[in-house]
């Protein structure tokens, strides 16, 4: 089985570090969609990561869908979402906001890296980075009663999106301002799941 996609995008490592949790037999295989597009293409050719390859050659893409699988797949023991549908609506919902910064940080990401600067769109800008806080400010309070668990998939997701904000624009995102957020990252990038698959 092999996962597609570059570690230092959080989707792929969300699903790296899930699959790692939930027991199953994978290599990352990295290949970008932006440098090395034809390689990908070959894979998949829509060219979105994460792509796994099942042991069967089924290609799955998106990181929920992918995880929702093993989800499905999972033993009781393993799983990652709650089962009582109160806890799971919750944890849905802290899942929901992380997602949210995800993208809004990649839009930051391209818009700065792939747009000739004097393309930029800032109004656009600064409608995405209001986004971003947003998502991250209601997440912060969210936390603020959370007790150190065992990683579920609403914590490890929550804190691959607020390291990746970290690693690509720290200076937009004060970490200080987000004390809940920065304890929760912390203590999840300490688990051998999540050293095993750094942000590269």
């Amino acid at each position: 089985m092999k996962l597609v996609g570059m570690l230092d995008s959080p989707y792929v490592r969300r699903v790296a570090i899930s699959l790692e949790l939930y027991g199953i037999d994978f290599e990352v295989q990295q290949v970008s969609v932006l440098s090395t597009f034809a390689e990908f293409a070959a894979i998949n050719p829509v060219v979105k990561a994460p792509t796994l390859v099942l042991d069967d050659a089924t290609v799955l893409m998106d990181s929920t869908l992918i995880l929702d699988y093993f989800e499905h797949l999972a033993p009781v023991e393993r799983k990652l979402l709650p089962q009582q549908a109160q806890a799971r609506a919750f944890d849905l919902r802290l899942i929901g906001l992380g997602l949210a910064a995800c993208e809004k940080t990649v839009s930051i990401v391209y818009e700065h890296r792939l747009r000739p600067a004097e393309k930029l769109h800032q109004p656009w800008l600064d409608r995405v980075t209001g986004q971003l806080l947003t998502a991250y400010s209601n997440l912060e309070k969210l936390l603020a009663d959370r007790k150190d668990e065992p990683l579920t998939q609403a914590s490890l997701t929550v804190a691959v999106a607020w390291s990746f904000t970290q690693y690509i624009m720290a200076d937009g995102v004060k970490a200080e301002n987000f004390p809940n957020l920065q304890r929760l990252a912390q203590l999840a990038e300490q688990h051998p799941a999540f050293l095993k698959y750094p942000i590269e």
